[in-house]
């Protein structure tokens, strides 16, 4: 990769991913857990998901946003069968843990200029992040056209520490969501191979987020109405 290819890999963090196992629930978790209730979000009929958002944008994250996700159980259109779901949404462990805990924080995302590059140079860590697959959805303010990264398998990698990448179009979901009084103050990660990790998050331009050697896991800092909260990936978060 040339040197005018690598100033062009700089990623943001781009949004957390928290799965319930229905929206409703979700909604629940988020009133009980940040003190708001998530705006509407809508249908990946690639996937069979739905989602609810919250804008979580503060100066240190500019176009953050918090995604409740669920499995769309009435879902317009089956997801291919030859296809996990993204963010290993099927993954039994997941989905038992969701089910007797309720909703958690799982996975999130990097938003990157070029994706086709920042998978490129992922690859040459030897971390196969997946092809990036084009998906849309329509919405009041219309259509969002983005690219992102879902494996075959559908697996998150380094237990979800890794983020999936992503590259949207013409317009961002945040640029029409209102304030939600909630804020991202910091996003930290662990896991026991930290190098590896840091190494594959600094090839594609992700030098700002703290990596530790620790149990995996994320940790998000949010401000919100009930104060500072942190929610971390595996942990239930007492209401």
């Amino acid at each position: 990769m040339n040197p005018a290819t690598e100033d062009h890999l700089v990623a943001h963090v781009d949004h957390l991913v928290v799965m319930a196992t229905s929206l409703a629930e979700g909604a629940a978790w988020c009133e009980a857990t940040l003190g708001v209730t998530p705006g509407p979000g809508g249908e990946h009929p690639l996937m069979g998901t739905h989602n609810r958002l919250i804008n979580i944008a503060s100066p240190a994250f500019p176009t953050a946003y918090l995604e409740i996700i669920a499995i769309n159980s009435v879902a317009t259109h089956a997801y291919p069968e030859r296809a996990k779901r993204w963010f290993d949404m099927d993954n039994p462990a997941i989905l038992e843990r969701v089910a007797q805990l309720g909703p958690q924080l799982i996975h999130w995302v990097a938003s990157v200029p070029l994706i086709t590059a920042a998978v490129q140079a992922l690859a040459a860590q030897g971390i196969d992040r997946g092809p990036a697959l084009v998906a849309s959805r329509m919405t009041p303010h219309g259509l969002l056209q983005w690219q992102i990264t879902v494996r075959d398998d559908g697996q998150r990698l380094f237990d979800g520490c890794l983020p999936t990448l992503i590259q949207w179009g013409s317009a961002h979901p945040t640029n029409s969501m209102p304030h939600s009084g909630v804020t991202l103050q910091s996003l930290q990660l662990s896991h026991p191979e930290a190098p590896a990790l840091k190494a594959a998050c600094r090839s594609i331009g992700l030098t700002s987020i703290p990596v530790q050697p620790a149990r995996a896991r994320i940790t998000a800092t949010l401000q919100t109405p009930k104060g500072l909260v942190e929610i971390h990936s595996g942990i239930h978060s007492p209401s």
